[in-house]
């Protein structure tokens, strides 16, 4: 995404559950250096894995791709 909304609020989301870069890696079964890609927007999650922080976080995959604001 060019504006890296989806990073955007990945950092966010992590933040507010108190989730290291590390741990949240751990929990989706990825590196940190993955999640932190993500975050910085210089590679994105591919469709699975968006379904994944989507169940973590409780959020639906539009509010991550900014389709929702909720």
């Amino acid at each position: 995404m060019k504006n890296n909304l989806l990073g955007k609020k990945l950092k966010e989301l992590r933040l507010e559950k108190g989730l290291s870069q590390k741990k949240l890696g751990e929990l989706l079964g990825v590196c940190n250096q993955t999640v932190s890609f993500w975050e910085l927007g210089s590679r994105e999650p591919d469709l699975d894995m968006l379904v994944e922080l989507s169940k973590l976080f409780d959020i639906s995959v539009d509010y991550l791709l900014g389709l929702k604001d909720y």
